[in-house]
């Protein structure tokens, strides 16, 4: 695997020398450049591409914002990984930062978390070597005519609640997905993201603000109404339970599943558990495997999995392990995948009568 050649960008030179020491010695990151602030990096920039960038957003001068909007203006798909602080108000900052185009975030060490060591070794260093070694392959027969056999044969009516994973790249995805999906559609959706706590409700937020959709952050208790969105709260495995007044959420801090909580797998099997084959899990953009087995709870119990296709996925790592165990059923991009859970989850013209 190649060293990859990173661009830092903050504006503590205590910060610059603390990080770059830690990713050169990761053996994977070369950090090829410094800049203590916005236009001193869109001055490097203009003289050589590096392979990423890391971003500090909260800046003087020239802020993250204004950088990241310029650097998106000039280089559409270059990875940058937003390096922020871990207050409510980095936590705003950043998850506008995602929604402006950054690829990725790390939350920088607090005085009780894992040292900058750590956080460079388990969580920037895989998230670059994800976004930059990202290879297109080519789209098999096989699941073209799955594809193409699925949409043509789509059921109307079945699916009784959408269970959703996400991880790198999840946050945009999710903002594209939700506001293609409207208001009236008859069933709850519920959502795994991997982001620490403060962030999920960050994110919650601007779901809700900027999509038809009720979304909030899970408290736990909460019923499965149509129309509403729950995301899991950070450190929190979200899970559905039935109860005697219908389903509602639940939360626990069980052990983490594939080193995530929440983790997509411990809410799919939950899901399967309470409305078998009513189950419609959609896998979005992320790194790992998460998913993966709870994926094989639904369509044990007759449900449906769908997957996002590699071509609008930031990192194809998550999809790509539901659609190599066979267990997708469609692969769609994100638009394609709104009209499908739209038209998945219609009810039909005599049960719509049928109702009190």
């Amino acid at each position: 695997m190649k060293t990859i050649k990173v661009l830092l960008v903050d504006d503590s030179l205590l910060a610059r020398r603390l990080i770059s020491n830690a990713l050169n010695a990761s053996g994977q990151v070369e950090v090829v450049g410094t800049a203590a602030s916005g236009a001193a990096a869109l001055a490097q920039l203009a003289t050589g591409v590096p392979d990423a960038v890391i971003l500090d957003y909260e800046m003087p001068g020239m802020n993250g914002a204004e950088t990241l909007r310029k650097l998106r203006e000039i280089y559409a798909m270059l990875p940058v990984i937003v390096f922020s602080g871990a207050s409510e108000q980095s936590a705003k900052v950043t998850v506008d930062a995602l929604a402006a185009g950054a690829s990725d975030f790390v939350a920088k060490p607090t005085s009780s978390g894992p040292d900058l060591a750590t956080i460079v070794e388990l969580e920037l260093a895989p998230r670059l070597s994800a976004l930059c070694n990202r290879v297109f392959l080519r789209p098999i027969k096989e699941l073209q005519d799955r594809k193409a056999s699925a949409r043509d044969s789509l059921p109307g009516g079945g699916a009784q609640v959408i269970v959703i994973a996400s991880s790198t790249g999840g946050p945009d995805a999710l903002a594209k997905l939700l506001s293609l999906i409207p208001a009236t559609i008859p069933v709850a959706i519920v959502i795994a993201q991997h982001m620490p706590p403060v962030f999920t409700r960050c994110l919650a937020e601007r779901l809700d603000a900027t999509s038809p959709l009720t979304v909030r952050e899970a408290q736990g208790g909460e019923l499965l109404t149509p129309g509403t969105v729950w995301i899991a709260p950070g450190d929190y495995h979200l899970e559905i339970e039935a109860t005697a007044g219908g389903a509602r959420t639940a939360l626990n801090q069980g052990p983490p599943e594939n080193s995530c909580r929440p983790a997509a797998d411990a809410l799919f099997r939950s899901a399967a558990s309470v409305f078998g084959a009513g189950t419609l899990g959609v896998v979005l953009t992320g790194m790992g495997q998460d998913g993966r087995s709870g994926a094989r709870a639904i369509v044990a119990a007759h449900g449906t999995v769908l997957a996002q296709d590699e071509k609008s996925a930031v990192v194809w790592s998550m999809p790509k392990a539901i659609v190599e165990a066979g267990l997708a059923e469609a692969v769609l991009s994100l638009e394609s995948l709104a009209d499908d859970l739209v038209r998945r989850t219609a009810r039909k013209r005599s049960e719509r009568r049928s109702r009190p």
